[in-house]
């Protein structure tokens, strides 16, 4: 009866017209859909986040743990990281999530890891990867090898970007899995050498890997509907010549990935986690400038040509995103004129040559 009730207050509850506190929104990000509760009743097991410090992690383990105590299953959720700020972990703490603090590149922090059948790699650089590509390799192409190691007994999904793909034409919709990749720079290059590592060690050590080609994690404080709801209010340009883009709430995102624990196997299988829809960043940004009576300025022109994926076989496997990119934009403009906080971390999503 407990659980019954737990799971109806989760999944009844609606989505609310605004967000208004960081701990109104930390709620919604962790909310777990039916779908990810489903998976956690019937996979046995504890979970471990790697990687569980950057802008997603803290959410995705917080929606594991709420899940894990819907479905009424005994399991452990672990959160690894080379660091947490004092506040994510009191949170984390105080929703029995376990921290460990290391560098994943070290074997012996790795080796004394918690053993966990379930796994989650969320762990990578990006931003700075032209300035060392040395450790931008070895975060995302050596340490997949070093987890495989560790994790062959586990079943594994891996978080990588759709950036493998290079640009696609706005006119097909999006990459889908069975397109060949064709990255650009050094950042994509190595998101496709984690790729292959993922599969190589996968099928040599029989591990079930799912591999999630993620475009683009949005939330009040980050994303890219935040970069352009940003530039419209402070009277930025915005150069429209990256003229599409996808994005995805991050809870649905989080909840993807979970889901995706059934997903996994050997081959490793890919996924892409993508909004159902392609976003014209010109109406986007005219939508926001009504929204805030300001006129967007705008240079450049769109190209054919965009990063962006089509999500299609996880919106067959585990439903449309709970969130529309409408009601992100109506979420997103009062967030930001009212001057709440947000991470200062631009996506770039604008970069075309894949210099990050």
């Amino acid at each position: 009866m407990q659980q019954s009730t737990v799971n109806a207050e989760l999944l009844d509850a609606p989505l609310p017209d605004t967000i208004d506190s960081v701990a109104a929104l930390e709620d919604l990000l962790s909310r777990p859909t039916a779908g990810v509760i489903d998976v956690f009743s019937r996979r046995e097991g504890d979970l471990i986040v790697l990687g569980a410090g950057g802008k997603m992690g803290p959410s995705l383990a917080r929606m594991a743990r709420r899940a894990t105590d819907a479905a009424g299953s005994p399991r452990k959720i672990f959160a690894v990281s080379r660091s947490f700020s004092p506040q994510i972990r009191a949170s984390m703490e105080e929703r029995r999530i376990e921290i460990r603090e290391g560098d994943l590149l070290e074997p012996d922090f790795i080796d004394s890891l918690p053993d966990a059948p379930n796994v989650i790699y969320m762990a990578g650089r990006k931003f700075g990867s032209s300035g060392d590509q040395p450790l931008t390799w070895a975060l995302n192409a050596y340490l997949p090898a070093l987890v495989c190691r560790r994790f062959s007994a586990s079943r594994l999904v891996a978080f990588s970007t759709g950036n493998v793909y290079g640009m696609a034409s706005v006119e097909s919709g999006g990459s889908r899995e069975s397109d060949p990749p064709q990255p650009r720079g050094e950042y994509a290059m190595s998101c496709l050498g984690r790729e292959r590592m993922f599969e190589y060690f996968g099928k040599k050590l029989a591990i079930p890997v799912a591999l999630i080609r993620l475009n683009y994690a949005v939330e009040m404080r980050y994303g890219v509907l935040v970069d352009l709801a940003q530039m419209v209010y402070r009277g930025q340009e915005i150069d429209l010549t990256m003229g599409y883009v996808n994005v995805i709430w991050q809870g649905d995102a989080s909840a993807a990935a979970l889901c995706a624990l059934d997903a996994a196997a050997c081959p490793a299988r890919l996924l892409n986690v993508a909004g159902p829809v392609l976003l014209r960043v010109r109406d986007v940004c005219e939508r926001f400038g009504r929204l805030f009576g300001k006129s967007p300025r705008f240079i450049g022109a769109e190209s054919p040509e965009a990063l962006l994926n089509d999500g299609a076989q996880a919106h067959r496997l585990y439903g449309l995103p709970r969130v529309s990119a409408d009601r992100m934009i109506r979420w997103i403009a009062p967030w930001i004129a009212s001057g709440e906080s947000v991470l200062g971390k631009p996506t770039h999503y604008e970069v075309r040559d894949g210099v990050y």
